[in-house]
């Protein structure tokens, strides 16, 4: 069976990302987690995460993939105790002092290699399957022929592999621009993404006879601007190549994104493992476009590619605005619902959901406060609980949606 794993930067996320489908979410603490600025969980957190995820027979994975100092240590050594404690399904690690020291403090948690790590050959997987690693993330630099390859060598390692989201400049994120530029260390979770910048080539001094230039045309010159890693499509060659989980990029990315991206994927493996084909590819990848992306590429995933390169300055935006998450539904059909962005009667509504009432579009019609049942015509208090008529059935967890542009054609 294939594992969908998605992101979860928060607690809303890993609700959002199980209820569409997800059979596993990786998270990170405080601390050693390489997204420092998204919102991240604490212990009590990941205690309450972990048992909500195991409730559902579902998994959690804690990222401590940092490359550590001397000072990060002690603390270190503290945190894998808990995460055993917690009943943690594994522990994401790249450096390999901190792999010691989890083995040697928390021998029964179990152990996933980083893609920061950077394992881009058979060697390097054999190696840590004899350090006791269960699985091992892949380099994102890997295409197909060279993961079967690894598979076939080493049949009983766990192999896990980035599908979309993301990409980075520099070998699976291993990259010294932001401290160069900032002091905040991609490798220890503070990434400032200077990768994403439009530049200007002004260096004079060496060539004062001709001097360096960009010439910027109407795309600029965002020549270190990676686009985005989008696999869908080859779900079935992945599977066959001996990959075991697929997995998304994303913790600092909106509840919408981990939603419509779980919901393809979901899909889109369900058919594979029904039928050995994706019936519905076409439409699962006309989903993704709605998220905010740049534009999509297959990477390396047949092979070398020199169109890698986003020529854009940022993401197509989303082509919905994330308006409410239902909550719960009462006895008569009502949908209970915590308001994220602002709707007012009269409105089209569209509904993200992993059944049957998704993409279904109604009108607002009564709107009543959470708190005292008034009838309102304006939702327009963020994260506010509001009651709404709805026509369309509804789930708890399910997304309501408004169109970013009504008038599209």
């Amino acid at each position: 069976m294939l594992e969908l794993l998605l992101p979860a930067g928060n607690f809303k996320k890993l609700k959002t990302a199980f209820h569409f489908g997800a059979d596993a979410v990786y998270i990170g603490g405080k601390a050693f987690s390489l997204r420092a600025f998204a919102d991240n969980f604490t212990e009590d957190e990941i205690r309450e995460g972990v048992r909500y995820a195991h409730a559902l027979g579902k998994k959690v994975y804690v990222t401590v993939n940092i490359f550590a100092k001397n000072s990060d240590i002690e603390s270190a050594k503290s945190f894998f105790l808990f995460l055993q404690d917690a009943g943690a399904d594994a522990v994401l690690i790249s450096d390999m002092g901190l792999l010691s020291v989890c083995k040697e403090v928390a021998p029964n948690l179990a152990i996933h290699l980083s893609t920061q790590a950077n394992t881009t050959n058979l060697e390097a997987v054999k190696f840590y399957k004899n350090l006791g690693v269960k699985r091992v993330v892949l380099a994102r630099e890997l295409g197909l022929k060279e993961i079967a390859e690894i598979h076939n060598a080493v049949p009983d390692m766990e192999l896990e592999a980035f599908v979309h989201g993301a990409m980075c400049m520099s070998y699976s994120g291993r990259c010294l621009l932001s401290s160069y530029f900032s002091g905040r260390s991609a490798n220890r979770g503070a990434c400032i993404q200077p990768c994403r910048w439009n530049y200007q080539i002004t260096e004079i001094e060496r060539h004062a006879d001709k001097p360096l230039e960009v010439e910027e045309d109407e795309r600029g010159t965002y020549f270190m601007n990676s686009r985005d890693l989008r696999l869908l499509s080859h779900i079935p060659e992945i599977a066959e190549a001996g990959i075991v989980s697929l997995k998304v990029e994303g913790r600092m990315k909106s509840e919408f994104y981990v939603a419509t991206v779980a919901n393809a994927y979901r899909h889109a493996i369900d058919e594979y493992q029904k039928s050995g084909a994706i019936e519905h590819e076409k439409l699962y990848n006309e989903w993704l476009e709605t998220v905010a992306h740049r534009t999509y590429t297959d990477a390396y995933f047949e092979g070398d590619n020199l169109d890698t390169v986003c020529q854009g300055a940022g993401q197509q935006p989303e082509k919905y605005i994330f308006t409410a998450v239902v909550k719960s539904m009462t006895d008569n059909g009502a949908a209970v619902v915590e308001m994220r962005n602002r709707f007012k009667s009269g409105e089209e509504l569209v509904v993200l959901s992993p059944n049957l009432s998704n993409g279904q579009k109604f009108k607002v019609g009564g709107i009543f406060d959470g708190d005292d049942l008034r009838a309102l015509d304006d939702a327009k208090l963020v994260q506010h609980t509001y009651v709404l008529d709805c026509p369309v059935p509804l789930e708890v967890g399910d997304l309501l949606l408004k169109d970013a542009e009504p008038n599209r054609i």
